[in-house]
């Protein structure tokens, strides 16, 4: 991750988040491990998208999860989500999370995703229809 505040990803899946009443904290700010819940939401739906079978049938796992909390995301109706791929392995790939209210960018992380074999337990190395998904949404190692 870069250390310049960002407003956007080049090539990102972006989707308005609703905020539920229960995010908040006392001081109307989203909760830090409910902001990881509204990552996770979005990914789900990204790689999920229209096709719930054509990717990840077995599904994925985290393997490590980074966030920068830059500002406070308040309790309010706009907020969207930006999910970018940084990197792609053999079992693994990397996705950005850009959190946007107010068009100011109140969180930026990334997390490690590894595919899970048919057993439900194993890694898997990424197969060629995933892979061509996963480098239609790789952005530029520049940003």
């Amino acid at each position: 991750m870069s250390n310049e505040t960002l407003t956007h990803l080049p090539r990102p899946f972006e989707l308005e988040m609703p905020l539920r009443w229960s995010d908040q904290d006392a001081l109307g700010h989203v909760n830090n491990a409910r902001i990881i819940t509204l990552m996770e939401e979005a990914r789900i739906r990204w790689t999920r998208g229209g096709e719930a079978n054509a990717r990840f049938r077995f599904g994925t796992v985290v393997a490590s999860l980074t966030i920068n909390y830059l500002r406070p995301l308040h309790y309010q109706p706009e907020f969207r989500i930006q999910v970018a791929v940084t990197r792609i392995g053999t079992k693994s790939f990397t996705v950005r999370h850009v959190g946007i209210q107010n068009e100011t960018t109140v969180f930026d992380g990334t997390t490690v995703m590894v595919p899970l074999a048919e057993d439900g337990v194993s890694s898997r190395a990424l197969n060629d229809t995933e892979r061509a998904w996963l480098e239609a949404a790789l952005m530029s190692a520049a940003v």
